[in-house]
């Protein structure tokens, strides 16, 4: 007897699947390409909070889920032994002039309401920073201590083994029975377009760089758009593109080494560190932007769960609760703006 099926064994299936078990769900999860393999399996892990302006449900509903994902992975490696390599050590982000000066302060005064005092936003003089600090045309960074690191792949290899270590299991096919639920990633949001004659999601393909150099106890950076992520396991990720079109998913090209070129420039630290690994893949987008969360558009009884795109990771630990809250308890606390029909309206 299984209550809920998940299709997809990437960071949203696995989370949602993860969550329906706790709550006492017989769950197997479906995926003929194995646990992470897409987007899921990359080398980035950036778990970044949104500006604390202009307050909407999407930027709540992204803050709840960073604030709930220490117990989160702690509950995840405590289940099934493995380290996803989660850690809220904040971010580092230089401030390039007077304005945008100005507008972190500003930023800075809103987060003392918006972040409920759980975390902060604060600029602060980029000596104060320390050596692990990109350098600063202004003399001044932003340190915000909400984002948080883990890394991918081995995040979905923690929650797989958790999975199993409580009775779910992962298949690479099998009979789908019980509450089904679709988290398929890009190729899911592809063929839904097609499905339905008009598209409401797609595919951006993304490039990072892994590099051999051991910063795991520092804070990520965010400079001239690059994100720099040092990990626990002692490797430290450069991502990454964002590539609307592209010929292959999963092969690398020059784009990657311009990647790293800017990551350089930013932060010449990184110049003489040794590239481990290139890597590649095609995330899922939304029309709408946001995660597609509610019942499946197509599917009479079932229901969605994908388009996480660059903040999947980050947002993994609230919509495993709200799905679970709305497949087994029929509870429905989905943001308008994450519903399938956000997606259908969304003009281009």
């Amino acid at each position: 007897m299984v209550d809920v099926t998940v299709m997809g064994a990437g960071a949203l299936g696995l989370s949602v699947a993860w969550a329906c078990l706790l709550r006492g769900a017989k769950v197997q999860v479906i995926d003929p390409g194995g646990v992470a393999a897409g987007a899921s399996g990359g080398i980035v892990g950036a778990l970044a909070p949104h500006t604390p302006e202009n307050w909407n449900d999407k930027k709540a509903f992204q803050f709840d889920s960073l604030i709930m994902a220490e117990d989160f992975w702690r509950g995840v490696e405590d289940a099934g032994g493995l380290s996803g390599g989660y850690g809220r050590l904040g971010r580092l982000q230089p401030i390039a002039d007077a304005r945008a000066l100005e507008l972190a302060q500003a930023r800075a005064a809103q987060a003392e309401t918006l972040w409920q005092g759980k975390a902060q936003w604060r600029v602060m003089p980029a000596a104060e920073a320390g050596a692990w600090c990109p350098p600063s045309p202004s003399g001044y960074v932003i340190h915000d201590t909400l984002s948080g690191r883990l890394h991918p792949r081995q995040a979905c290899e923690a929650l797989a083994a958790a999975l199993r270590a409580k009775g779910g299991r992962i298949l690479a096919e099998g009979p789908v029975a019980g509450q089904v639920i679709w988290a398929t990633g890009w190729q899911g949001l592809m063929d839904l377009s097609a499905e339905m004659g008009r598209a409401i999601g797609n595919g951006v393909k993304g490039q990072a760089v892994l590099l051999d150099l051991d910063q795991r106890d520092q804070p990520q950076l965010f400079a001239d758009t690059v994100h720099v992520i040092p990990h626990a396991d002692g490797t430290t990720a450069i991502g990454s593109t964002s590539e609307r079109d592209f010929d292959a998913p999963d092969t690398v090209d020059a784009q990657s080494d311009a990647l790293l070129a800017r990551a350089v420039a930013a932060m010449p630290q990184l110049a003489e560190a040794r590239v481990i690994r290139k890597w590649a893949g095609v995330r899922p987008r939304a029309r709408s932007r946001a995660p597609m969360l509610g019942a499946h558009p197509t599917r009479s009884g079932h229901f969605i769960a994908n388009g996480g795109f660059k903040i999947g990771f980050g947002m993994a630990p609230k919509i495993a609760e709200v799905m679970a809250d709305l497949v087994l308890e029929d509870i429905d606390a989905i943001p308008e703006d994450f519903r399938p029909e956000a997606s259908l309206t969304r003009r281009r």
